[in-house]
This record gives C-alpha cells, sequence and structure tokens, in this order.
C-alpha cells in the first residue's frame, strides 16, 4: 500500500469501539499524516456531530479536523440541495442530524400531508408514533431516503442495532422499499470522499470491519481494500463473503507493516 495517497478509514470497529481506541490506531494515522498521506475519517453514524468526532478522535491523540470527517449527514444535505430543494421533511433520527439539516435550511413537517421526504436514520428512540407519521407521510407520496443500511453498530460491550431497523419497519408497513441510501456503500459516498481527497479512487485505500458496506463500496468505487478484524466482521465470514477485501489484518494497526509492503 506504500504507493497510494489517499487511506479511507471507517471509525465504529476500526478506529475505536465505542469509548475505547483500538489498540495503534493513533500511531498509525499520525504516521500516515506524518508522511503526507490524506486521510478521510467515513463514518454511518449520525447520532453525532462531525466536530463530535473530530473531539473524540483529538480526545485519541488522532490528528482530525472538520475537513477529515464525512457522514451521511453531509452527503444527505448535498443531496437535497440537488434534488429535493425546498423539501420539507420528517426525520426519523436524533438530533444532531435534525439540527444539521435545520441549520442547512430544511423544515420539518408538522403533519404527514406536508412532508416531500421523510428520511430515515438511526434512532435509540425510535417508537410506534415514528412508524406511523412515516406511514401516513409515504401513503401522501413523500419519498423515503435511508441515512445508512447498517444493521448493527459495534461497541466495547458488543453491537447493538442500527438503522436498519428504522428502514425495516418502515419498509414492511409501507409496502414499499427506500427510494435512496445515502452512506456507505452508496456511490454518493464515494464521490463526496472522492470530492474531499481530491483523489481517483485507485490511489485510495478503504479500511474498515464490514464486507456489506465498507469493503463493498471500496471495490465497486475501484479503490484498495483492506478488512480489520476488529468489529463486526470475522475471520469465518470471509468464506462466503461476496466482496473479497485485498489485505485482512486483525486491526488498523497491522498498516504499519502492511503500507511499506
Amino acid at each position: 500500500m506504500k504507493d497510494l495517497k489517499g487511506y479511507i478509514f471507517d471509525l465504529d470497529g476500526t478506529v475505536y469501539l465505542g469509548k475505547q481506541l483500538i489498540e495503534g490506531a493513533d500511531t498509525v494515522i499520525n504516521s500516515l499524516l506524518d508522511e503526507g498521506k490524506k486521510v478521510l475519517f467515513l463514518t454511518n453514524k449520525t447520532i453525532e456531530s462531525r466536530q463530535r468526532y473530530v473531539e473524540k478522535l483529538n480526545g485519541f491523540n488522532i490528528h482530525a479536523s472538520l475537513e477529515n470527517i464525512l457522514n451521511p449527514t453531509v452527503t444527505l444535505i448535498d443531496y437535497l440541495r440537488l434534488h429535493h430543494p425546498d423539501a420539507v421533511l420528517y426525520v426519523i433520527g436524533e438530533q444532531p442530524i435534525k439540527d444539521e439539516l435545520a441549520l442547512a435550511g430544511f423544515r420539518e413537517g408538522m403533519a404527514p400531508s406536508e412532508v416531500d421526504v421523510v428520511v430515515l436514520s438511526w434512532d435509540r428512540d425510535f417508537h410506534y408514533d415514528h412508524l406511523n407519521f412515516a406511514y401516513q407521510a409515504v401513503k401522501h407520496g413523500a419519498v423515503l431516503i435511508a441515512t445508512n443500511p447498517d444493521k448493527t453498530c459495534p461497541l466495547e460491550g458488543g453491537d447493538v442495532p442500527d438503522c436498519a431497523g428504522m428502514i425495516g419497519a418502515v419498509e414492511a408497513v409501507a409496502g414499499k422499499k427506500i427510494d435512496v441510501q445515502i452512506g456507505k456503500p452508496s456511490v454518493l459516498t464515494v464521490e463526496a470522499a472522492l470530492r474531499i481527497l481530491q483523489l481517483r479512487p485507485e490511489e485510495c485505500v478503504m479500511i474498515g470491519d464490514r464486507l456489506e458496506t465498507d469493503i463493498r463500496m471500496g471495490i465497486e468505487a475501484g479503490m484498495k481494500t483492506a478488512l480489520v478484524l476488529s468489529g463486526i466482521t470475522t475471520r469465518e465470514d470471509l468464506g462466503a463473503a461476496a466482496w473479497k477485501p485485498d489485505y485482512v489484518l486483525p486491526s488498523v494497526k497491522g498498516l504499519l507493516t502492511e503500507k511499506t509492503t
């Protein structure tokens, strides 16, 4: 990997697990930055603001700024401005994504009949009223846009349900699939990442713990891919996997040797 210019890191399960830094992640990332490599942190989570991610990474002694962070909220705002600039939204999600959409100028509807777009994101307070409002909005013609397809999120104590639970509930009652998926492995996220890095896909490596999002996205984009076994995916999962990474590492610490071979 030594000739690559861009290193795209997933966060949960790759750089840290909850509040616990994965051993060596700080050393690896800071050494890449010291070598002049371009680094982007790419998460599918929307329950924290980008500034909070910067603060968390800095707290782990990882040199990061807002320019290094891409999450689905950023890509969603760009997509809405291009395709639904005047849309009234209903957001199933936590306060950070609602705040960022409001700052971008989007208004939330007070009744299902007002809503043009239902945004489905990870919401740890998801309940029946959310489901019913989204269902009624879809009946009035609202578009369904999901921020990410993740089934679970890895934490230090084990994984927990993620946005796929919200997607599955709404799709089941609405009788239709989501119209657009924003986060990894969507091409929308690939395009946003490459714009930020100002690099071609073949100049980058995607490093993450999920075959169906991180590795799939990297392969389909034409990047090199490195799977780390510190998060969701196990070595046993690789046998039947549809997406085969170029590198399989116990953790990002392995990049200290792999990046020079």
